[in-house]
């Protein structure tokens, strides 16, 4: 796959634009999301065609220089391995599956070495984690997508780690995937050619609000849950704080400032369902993405989440997922 330039009319000021493109290198691991990628590269396209400039030239590769495949099935050629000797200015690497399973010796090699040579590298939503495990993190802020946090914090307890869409930290940049790529680009190209194209890209995909870097990655718990009540709120919220100690109802009423017959009917009437049903999915989906992003045996995962009976644990479980923590966890690294 060659660089591609898309050139349009020009409906933009040249007057402050380089003279040389900037060339960037998208390393594709297998599997890799697919919504991630195109949110990066799109913008780039964009800047060319509004611009009526080349502005970016990109160039893709793998591992080992074979074709991959993105999350969404299919074949995507590239142009070769990744080496440390490539000749690019700035390489995103996107994760497929479970980033914490990722291990390859050269491909860490080549990250260190492009980074060595002063190239800036970022990591796009599970990319985070190969760029950690490369080292070429060590010294600066990062982040990663939300479903990844768990494993990342606990695999790299000394990293300068801050939740947000994206983190540009002098010659390291990490963004938690999904659209959030697009503020990221966004951001690039306001500070390489100004904030107007910047403005005409968003506008091309519609992005009619600026999201700081620092935004959240999640809905808050109301528009999750799509309620308004504040205590109730305030309940749901100390129940995702509080997983592996578990509160409870009197407390949980407490904290939402009601008596524990209003937080009743409220989870009825606005949930549809039980203060104690209601904790106990919060406590099995933490523990499912405990299995897919992190190495912690069976028991810790249930311990983390509340649970003092590895099998109660194992039971309720295969009633919310219909499938045991074993087979969830080996479905995530057969992925």
């Amino acid at each position: 796959m060659v660089h591609n330039s898309d050139k349009g009319g020009s409906i933009y000021d040249n007057s402050i634009m380089g003279t040389r493109p900037s060339r960037v290198a998208f390393l594709l691991i297998e599997e890799f999301a697919l919504m991630s990628y195109a949110s990066v590269i799109e913008p780039f396209r964009a800047a060319n065609r509004l611009s009526g400039r080349e502005l970016y030239q990109w160039w893709h590769y793998s591992v080992d220089g074979h074709p991959v495949t993105p999350s969404t099935g299919g074949t995507m050629q590239v142009d070769g391995k990744v080496e440390g000797s490539l000749d690019v200015d700035m390489i995103f690497v996107f994760a497929g599956g479970n980033p914490a399973l990722f291990d390859n010796g050269a491909t860490f090699a080549a990250l260190r070495r492009l980074s060595r040579r002063g190239i800036t590298v970022g990591g796009v939503s599970g990319g985070a984690f190969l760029l950690a495990r490369s080292g070429v993190l060590d010294g600066y802020r990062c982040t990663i997508h939300w479903e990844h946090e768990p494993a990342f914090v606990e695999t790299f307890p000394t990293l300068n780690f801050v939740r947000g869409l994206f983190v540009i930290d002098r010659t390291r940049i990490t963004c938690a995937g999904g659209i959030a790529g697009l503020d990221l680009v966004a951001e690039l190209i306001a500070d390489a050619h100004g904030p107007e194209l910047a403005q005409l890209v968003s506008d091309w995909y519609i992005r009619t609000q600026m999201r700081a870097s620092e935004g959240a990655q999640r809905a808050s718990i109301s528009q999750r849950y799509r309620i308004s009540h504040p205590g109730l709120v305030r309940a749901l919220k100390a129940m995702e704080a509080n997983k592996e100690t578990l509160l409870e109802r009197e407390e949980l009423a407490r904290a939402a400032g009601l008596s524990l017959r209003q937080l009743e009917r409220l989870f009825k009437s606005q949930l549809r369902t039980t203060i104690r049903e209601q904790y106990l999915r919060i406590r099995l989906d933490e523990a499912m993405r405990l299995l897919r992003e992190t190495d912690l045996s069976r028991t810790m995962v249930a311990i983390a989440c509340g649970f003092t009976s590895a099998s109660h644990f194992s039971r309720t479980f295969r009633r919310r997922f219909a499938m045991s923590p074993g087979e969830a966890r080996a479905i995530s690294h057969y992925a």
